[in-house]
Order: structure tokens, then sequence, then C-alpha cells
């Protein structure tokens, strides 16, 4: 629910500016009438006045500033005097912080003035605005409507009556039946409540009607102001998120002292919880709605406890539809991202530990020598998602850390191919005579095999379980297919593919038994029992020639239409010989797009 701080008086433990104060130079001798004499207006005689001294500078004949704001129970006859003869005067009572009023009384020892304004700074008294002006004659003083007569104007002549001489009231509320508010915290509820400074202007004073014929003492020993107490109420500002306060900077703590910093609610933060808390922000910050009691709260961003902090970003929040705007600083743990929910480049995700785990991205173990510098993405040095490494030619492995089988001579240009039928020595390059058996790249070939005794049969080489396989390259000039062509719409459905997909080959790695491309699926225009994402996943080549060359042939970083069975056992997609392999067009993609929509039924 939206929070609302306790009501209390403001002035208490703050002590106002005064433009003068009696004695302040010397002692002054002044006269007034007892208060006894003067709670009623009494026609026939006021009694005798009082005359006593004022000095500023002895205790017991004082009458200061901070006098009109200490505990008018404790101390009901201490009061605030300005020098004599003085017309205009000004009381200012400057706050260390922003507060909400709600009203102000000033309790006159003096006659109350004959014009007074009452006015309220929202800047720390920069500039000034008016909450109400006071007169005898609002239209003569001010020209204003008193709204004795037009309600709702800004000046009274409520509060200006000579009447009674001493411990007369000035009342202001800032909430009446004319400021209607019904949410505290809007625009419009600020505006008028929330003030750093306030301030009365004394710009006339008035004689009480006792002054008449016959008077002993001097006119100019009545002539000054005097204020028994000045109370302004209010509470701390919160927006709603508080309903407490602490001492806010420079203030000292004292009883019954509204402090201005609030103790924030709902993840919120700020002296006036004006803003949400260092990792709350996935939302746009708003107060707390006194009109219905919702809290609105601020919500946590999504950083997997990489960062300690977020901040909101529009252009985020308009992109989700509105939903998260959160974007997470300084990403820890090797993360990056709006959310830290990736590994930096050179840095790839350990599976085996949750997304929140300090130890989620693992450095890349590329060997310098084997790995390329300039991958799909120049920052990356081994795949963020597998941790495989991006191999020079020739090159294998998942850390690129030796030659190919058929290759030789490992360094930094990577690895040569055998002038052989059969594998070489990795180091020296020479000619091994041992029945062959070949680790091929997607795309690439082993020299001929003509002058070389061979099994003369066109079965397909198979794997023995002592092979490795194969790592991405970029080497279709040594590798020529018999590729499968798009055919006439019977021959595409007497194939019964299982599924049909644009994807960009991304890299593809030796497993030891087979091989695995990863792919970036693009667009799925078929599938079957096996689900199909847009997201990274692995095809599984099936075939290879006797001439070494894996088939069909899928080069690194190219986008391809590929038609291909699966195994729905283990929810595999695989490529062999009968599948449908060609570099993506458009006009292709729509090709297959129509016979799938009509033609295969």
């Amino acid at each position: 629910r939206a929070c609302n701080p306790p009501v209390g008086n403001l002035a208490t433990g703050r002590t106002p500016v005064t433009l003068t104060t009696c004695g302040q130079n010397s002692t002054e001798l002044y006269c007034f009438y007892p208060d006894q004499n003067l709670l009623h207006h009494i026609s026939h005689s006021c009694g005798q006045p009082r005359c006593t001294k004022c000095n500023a500078n002895q205790p017991d004949n004082s009458h200061l500033p901070a006098d009109m704001t200490d505990d008018f129970f404790a101390n009901p006859i201490s009061w605030w005097q300005s020098a004599q003869g003085v017309h205009r005067e000004e009381i200012r009572l400057d706050f260390e912080t922003e507060f909400y009023l709600t009203h102000v009384i000033a309790v006159f020892k003096s006659p109350r003035p004959a014009a007074m304004v009452l006015e309220r700074s929202q800047d720390y008294g920069q500039t000034w605005r008016p909450y109400k002006y006071f007169s005898v004659n609002c239209t003569a003083t001010f020209g204003l409507q008193d709204d004795l007569s037009e309600e709702g104007s800004m000046c009274t002549s409520r509060y200006s009556d000579a009447v009674p001489c001493t411990r007369g009231e000035v009342i202001y509320r800032a909430l009446s039946p004319a400021n209607k508010i019904e949410d505290p915290y809007s625009p419009e509820a600020q505006d008028l409540l929330k003030l750093t400074s306030l301030r009365l202007l004394l710009l006339k004073r008035q004689e009480c009607p006792c002054h008449g014929s016959g008077l002993i003492e001097k006119p100019q020993r009545f002539a000054h102001y005097a204020i028994y107490d000045l109370i302004v109420r209010g509470s701390c500002f919160c927006n709603g998120h508080a309903e407490e306060c602490e001492v806010a900077n420079r203030t000292g703590a004292m009883e019954n002292m509204v402090h201005g910093k609030c103790v924030c609610r709902h993840n919120t933060a700020g002296d006036h919880c004006e803003k949400c808390a260092p990792l709350y922000n996935d939302q746009p910050w708003k107060p707390g709605d006194g009109k219905t009691g919702a809290p609105n709260e601020c919500r946590k961003c999504r950083c997997h406890n990489h960062a300690e902090s977020c901040h909101f970003d529009l252009s985020v929040w308009l992109a989700s539809g509105k939903r998260s705007g959160g974007v997470c600083d300084n990403c820890k743990h090797n993360t990056e991202g709006h959310r830290c929910q990736r590994c930096k480049p050179g840095f790839y995700r350990d599976r085996g530990k949750a997304m929140s785990s300090a130890e989620v991205c693992k450095p890349c173990a590329c060997q310098p020598t084997g790995s390329a510098n300039t991958t799909f993405s120049s920052s990356w040095r081994c795949h963020p998602r597998t941790g495989f490494c991006y191999c020079k030619p020739g090159v294998a492995g998942p850390n690129c850390d030796r030659c190919l089988v058929g290759y030789w001579g490992f360094g930094e240009n990577g690895c040569r191919p055998c002038d052989c039928a059969r594998d070489c020595d990795q180091h020296t390059g020479r000619c091994f005579n041992s029945e062959p058996f070949f680790n091929i790249p997607i795309g690439g070939r082993i020299p001929d095999l003509v002058q070389t005794p061979t099994n003369d049969s066109e079965e397909e080489w198979k794997w023995n379980d002592h092979e490795q396989g194969f790592s991405a390259l970029r080497h279709p000039e040594k590798c020529v297919c018999k590729e499968k062509v798009l055919g006439s719409v019977t021959d595409f459905c007497q194939m019964k593919y299982a599924y049909v997909i644009k994807a960009r080959i991304l890299s593809a790695h030796d497993k030891g038994t087979h091989a695995e491309v990863v792919v970036k699926v693009k667009k799925v225009l078929k599938s079957g029992k096996v689900k199909i994402a847009r997201s990274n996943r692995s095809i599984y080549p099936e075939s290879w020639t006797n001439r070494g060359c894996t088939c069909p042939i899928l080069n690194p970083g190219t986008d391809y239409l590929i038609a291909g069975q699966e195994d729905s056992r283990t929810g595999k997609l695989l490529v062999n010989m009968n599948s449908l392999v060609k570099p993506w067009k458009a006009y292709l993609g729509k090709q297959v797009s129509d016979i799938l929509r009509s033609g295969c039924k």
C-alpha cells in the first residue's frame, strides 16, 4: 500500500530568521497592554499599559526569533519581537530538505498586521510564490477579491482585525475546500504542498484601538511586531514510499522534531524515495498512489546475481512492449548483456553451472598458434555456448592444438595437406603406408587415391572407434560432391523430408565417433517429430565418399536451405547424400515453401 509519514510541527528544532530583533544594538524601552485586558474589545477602558525593556544580549530581557518555535506548552509566554518603528518585517524559516505543508498558525502578541503575505519556496529561497494574502482590505491593498465574498480567492480579511490586540491568530490551511486534491503525490499536489522555505512578510502595522486620547506613554513604544508562536504543521516528503523519517544532513536530533530523510520501502531509494534502489530499475519509478493505495513498487532487474545495480533504459522498455526496461551495470564474473545473460568474448558458458553462479563463464582454452584470429564475430575466441575453438586451416581438436589426420606441419598458418593418399607424419610430412583412415574437414578432401591400391567398391568409408572427427574448415576447392538438385515437385515430395530449414553454418567439431555441425536455425519451413526452434542447434552428417570428401559441402558462415531426415528416437537432425543442401536464395526458399504448401499431399 501507499505510505504516509506522520504529521508534526516542522518549526520544532528549527530557528527562523528575521530582519530585526528588539534590543539588538542597545536596550529598548517598549510598552504593551496586559493580556487579560485585551482578549475582547473593551470600549470604555483598556487599563494601564505596562512598559519594560528589551535587550537581545540579556537572557531575561531578550525576545529572539527562536522564541517563536520553542515548545509553546513549556514556554507559553516567550515571544519574538521586532525593533521599534519598523513597518516591513520578514520572518523566514528554511528547511534542510523538502517537506510537505498542511497548515500554518501564527499567534501574535502584538496586534495582527493590517497587511501580510505568506509565501513558500521550492528551490531553497531562489524563487518565491504566495500561499495567501492577508489584509483588512484585500481590494485596496492587493487588488484581489476577499475570499469571504469570493470563495477560492488568494486573499482574506478573516485574520487581519486589530482585535484581539494580543493572542490574535493567523491561520492558513494548504488543503481547503477550494484546494481539493485526490492524490497527495500527484504533480498538482506536490506543486501546492512541497516546500523548502516558508516566509511571512509583515507589510503594515496597526494599532490597538486602546491607543486613544489620553495615552501617557509615547506611541512609538507600541510600534513593533511581536509573535508568541509560529506553528508549521507538515510531514517529511516521501512520495508515498515511507511512513517514517530519520535525521537528514546538517540537522541535529531534538524531541518531537520532524526529520526529513525518508526510511524508504517498496524497493525505493533517495532522501525522498524519489528513485528506485540500485538493482530495482526494471520499470519506471512511480510515486505511491494516494488515491487507490497502490504502492507502485520498484521491480528488480534480472541480472542473474552478476551485477549490483541496473539502470532504466526507455528504448529497451519500449522494445519489450513496456514489460522490462532494466539494463544491468558493470556485469561481473565475465558476463555481459542487458541482463548479464551471456559470457564475454574469450569465455564460454559452463552448462553444468546455474546461470547465477559466479563460475558460469569459463575462459576459452584455445591454442594460440592453431586458433583462427577472425571468426564470424571478430571478438569470439571460442564458441560462447560450446567452448569449441575456431581453428586455422588443417587444424583440429576442441582447442585447435593439433593437425587433422591427413595434414602436417602445425604452425602459424595452420597445417598443410599431406602429399600422400593416406596420412603422414604430422611433424615431417612423411607418408605412412598403413591402411588408410581419414579425418575429413567439412567441404574438404584428402588427395586423390588414383595411384594407390584401394578397395574398388563404392562403399562409403566407415568411422572406427579410434578415429577423430573433424573441425570447421573452409576448403570447398579441395572437394567436389555430387549434389542433390531440386528437381520436380514429385521428386521433392517423394523424398519425404522430415524437416526443411534455413540455417547458417557456425562451426563443426570432432566428437571422436561422429561429426557434429553447429548451425543457427533462421527459419523453419517444415518440421517432423523433432521440435525445431529458431536458435542454435546441431545437425549430424552421415555421408562421406571414398575420395575423402564429406558431402554435402557445408561452409561455415554461409546460409543454406537444408532438407533432410530425422532420428526421432535421439532427437537428431540428419544430413546425408539424399539431403537437399543449397546455398540460400530467396527465390529458392519461396519455391520450396510453395511446394510444401500445395504440392506435397
